[in-house]
């Protein structure tokens, strides 16, 4: 009362001293209504979560009561005394001590990972009092779980009796469905909203869980945002870490543990691991429906096992029905062939009875490689996600001598069972299969015809060449002559007596006359088939639609006739421009004298006849007593070029008796090309030498320039303006003067003599005028030494002029 009373009276307000200004009291600020409400929401938070704990921590307790009771054989209240004496002396608490009683009463994966954690930690409970043993908090979350009445409980307890002392935020447990999604079965410590966004997961949708599904294994990630997986509440802990784990009993995964952590997971020790696979473990108990079984023997078929081995017995395909078979602390060991079914057929040939009972790696050891069937049921039993293969190598111990066959496989899950069906590929199938798509492709059909009853068979493609329909009767060998061409009779009988009479192998071609009215090119094969007496009783054979063969060997003969005449008519008229050419220009002609000029000639056709060309040279004395030299090629080959050649050859001589110079020589010369020569152009080189001054005056259209040797020297002369003839109607030459010496050689040429496909003009130029300046001797063994060292590799005829100065 006295301290009441005290508390009472200092909180009463003091009056002021006199002479000192009055105290202002504070007064207490009133809850306002929305306050009120938080805190009352708060304390019933509160108030459920110790109502919670206490009912997980009751469970447990119960359920050491529950061990008491059975091993002292006392009632109930005299179990509740004992615990209450032994908590007395040992110093634990009710539920310290409830979790021991357990522990050692189950001796279970749970007993194991406490016992390790207290080994590696050297301590019990936190020394400080404040956080339960692990063996505590397993123990109280698994009885939690094991009260619990859905999914979503088991979350809340895990999260609130084993999660939250680790640190974590919150706890996510999804369920596995049949089609490869996850579906959010349970949620704890998510913010409103969340869990409803995340309560569907289709299947390919990569997340933690689904990488967790995927491995198989306890998948830790440090920083969710760094790895860049979408999960729940990953806006909420973008930084945060992240634990999953899958949850399953006896090699089947049931689902995922999800483990949020509001702040970066830092690496976790082995033994918080374990902690973390036992809750899983605790997890997948809660979540797997199925009534326990003895997997050691046949008898106890489950309703589902016998749903499946009359879906497995209704197929066409052989199938068999697989159970897992778990080893003495749960785990899964292997799988029971619990039923193979009727048309199932043992790779090696056993009977169906020897693999009906018998555990899978025991009847087919070989299953268990890498990647083999085993680990393909495996992984199905554990993910339920199915999987389909053609063309299988399957291999099977005969007498320890492995043998492999090929066959398709499917595995499917189907509650606690897996079907896989196994059809084994028919080789002799498959080889018809592929034969029949060679004669599809061949267009090839086969028959046979039995001469002693009269029976004729035919193969569906065998149909479609006669263009007949499936139902009608095949066409005999007897019969076949009605429905070929008239004038294949002949051959027709010839083929048909050396089958039938010589009893030798035979075939024909001939046009068939199809009801269609279609004629086919078909080629017809036949061979006898001798009984043991060596008599023939019947014909086997095929016919080959040989249409598109026949019809290109017709385009191919036509091919071959037109290219033989085109080849003749070339060969004629390269002929004549040839006979053409040399009636004109003789390769090797008599030198020309005229006045103080001696002229020599050397002309080389091309080597092919095809490349006749348009080179021409000429040399004559005009009235007036000058000489016009002259050297010209037309484009082109052949007997256009020959004939255009002889065209402006002629129009030339005719020009120059006009007494006009060069350029105006060239000048009209390119109006006669371009108006009266169709589809000519020309180039050219003109000159005009007055004997009495040795003066020349030349012009050229786009010719080479002539070469000048004077003094054991040559130089081409300069390279003037000059447009080659018949490119445009009218064009105007320039004209030059050069003063000659005597002794002086002036070398006039076609591009023949120097053109080089590697090499420019101007190089190939460069390289004659160095093989003129270094030649010697008279006009003549010049112009052939020139001739023999000639660089050209273009196979073009080549024209060489030589004029020596008297």
């Amino acid at each position: 009362m006295t301290g009441d009373t005290q508390r009472h009276d200092d909180a009463r307000p003091q009056r002021a001293p006199v002479g000192d200004q009055p105290a202002r009291a504070v007064p207490r600020q009133a809850p306002t209504p929305r306050g009120r409400l938080v805190d009352t929401v708060e304390r019933l938070r509160r108030e459920v979560l110790e109502a919670q704990a206490a009912a997980d921590g009751r469970a447990l307790v119960e359920l050491a009561k529950g061990i008491l009771i059975g091993q002292l054989h006392c009632t109930p209240a005299a179990a509740a005394r004992q615990l209450d004496v032994l908590c007395r002396d040992s110093g634990m608490s009710p539920l310290e001590l409830a979790a021991d009683i357990v522990n050692q009463a189950s001796r279970d994966h749970v007993s194991e990972i406490a016992a390790e954690f207290v080994e590696r930690t050297g301590a019990a409970g936190d020394p400080a009092g404040q956080h339960p043993a692990v063996s505590v908090r397993l123990r109280t979350a698994e009885s939690g779980m094991l009260a619990a009445a859905d999914t979503q409980a088991v979350a809340e307890s895990l999260l609130t009796n084993a999660l939250g002392p680790l640190g974590a935020a919150a706890v996510a447990v999804w369920t596995a469905v049949p089609d490869g999604s996850l579906a959010l079965a349970g949620h704890a410590g998510f913010r409103p909203g969340e869990p409803a966004r995340w309560r569907h997961v289709p299947p390919g949708v990569s997340t933690v869980a689904r990488l967790a599904l995927r491995e198989r294994r306890l998948v830790t990630l440090a920083r969710l945002k760094r790895e860049g997986l979408p999960s729940i509440g990953h806006l909420q802990w973008p930084d945060g870490g992240r634990m999953a784990v899958p949850t399953g009993t006896g090699g089947r995964i049931h689902g995922v543990l999800e483990i949020c952590w509001p702040q970066p997971l830092a690496p976790q020790p082995p033994q918080i691991e374990r902690q973390v696979e036992a809750l899983a473990e605790l997890c997948a108990r809660t979540m797997d429906a199925s009534p326990p079984r003895d997997l050691t023997t046949t008898e106890a078929v489950l309703p589902d096992v016998a749903e499946l081995i009359d879906l497995a017995e209704g197929l066409q395909d052989p199938a068999v029905v697989l159970t897992p078979f778990l080893d003495p602390e749960g785990r899964l060991s292997d799988f029971r062939i619990r039923h193979a079914g009727s048309r199932f057929v043992d790779p090696v040939g056993r009977p169906r009875g020897d693999v009906n009972g018998a555990l899978l790696l025991e009847a087919y050891p070989t299953a268990a490689g890498d990647g083999g069937l085993y680990d393909i049921i495996e992984r199905v039993h554990a993910t339920g996600e199915p999987f389909r293969a053609e063309r299988m190598s399957l291999t099977a111990l005969v007498d320890q001598i492995p043998l492999t066959s090929v066959a398709d496989i499917s595995v499917s899950r189907h509650g606690a069972a897996v079907l896989l069906i196994w059809r084994i590929e028919d080789e002799t199938a498959r080889l018809a299969d592929i034969l029949q798509h060679a004669q599809r492709l061949g267009r090839i059909g086969g028959f046979e015809e039995n001469l002693a009853t009269g029976e004729t068979t035919w193969n569906a493609q065998l149909y479609a060449l006669h263009g007949l329909p499936a139902t009608a009767p095949p066409v005999r060998l007897q019969e076949l002559p009605g429905y070929a061409h008239p004038d294949d009779s002949a051959a027709l009988a010839r083929f048909l007596r050396t089958v039938l009479r010589h009893r030798r192998p035979a075939s024909v071609n001939l046009r068939l006359q199809r009801p269609d009215g279609i004629t086919r090119h078909i080629r017809v094969v036949a061979e006898p088939v001798l009984d043991a007496d060596q008599q023939l009783y019947a014909v086997r054979g095929a016919y080959q639609d040989i249409s598109a063969q026949h019809w290109t060997e017709v385009a191919l003969a036509a091919t071959r006739d037109q290219l033989a005449h085109t080849e003749a008519e070339s060969a004629e008229r390269n002929r004549l421009a040839l006979q053409l050419q040399h009636a004109i220009m003789p390769p090797t002609p008599p030198a020309i004298e005229a006045p103080g000029l001696r002229v020599a000639v050397r002309y080389r056709p091309a080597e092919t006849e095809s490349l006749v060309g348009g080179d021409w040279y000429d040399t004559v004395v005009l009235p007036s007593g000058l000489i016009m030299l002259s050297v010209g090629d037309v484009a082109g080959h052949g007997i256009e070029a020959a004939t255009g050649m002889v065209v402006l050859r002629n129009a030339l001589r005719g020009l120059a008796v006009t007494g006009a110079g060069p350029a105006q020589l060239l000048s009209w010369l390119n109006t006669v090309t371009h108006n009266l020569a169709k589809h000519v152009t020309a180039t050219a080189v003109c000159g005009l030498f007055d004997p009495s001054t040795r003066v020349m005056r030349w012009a050229r259209a786009g010719h080479l320039p002539p070469v000048l040797v004077r003094g054991g020297e040559a130089d081409a002369f300069p390279l003037i303006e000059g447009l080659l003839l018949g490119a445009l109607p009218d064009v105007t030459y320039v004209e030059r003067e050069v003063q000659l010496e005597p002794d002086d050689t002036l070398l006039m040429f076609t591009d023949g003599l120097v053109e080089r496909r590697d090499s420019s003009v101007h190089d190939s130029l460069r390289h004659l005028v160095n093989a003129a300046g270094a030649g010697a001797g008279d006009l003549d063994g010049q112009l052939d030494r020139l001739l023999a060292e000639s660089r050209s590799d273009t196979d073009d005829d080549t024209c060489l002029i030589g004029i020596q100065v008297g």
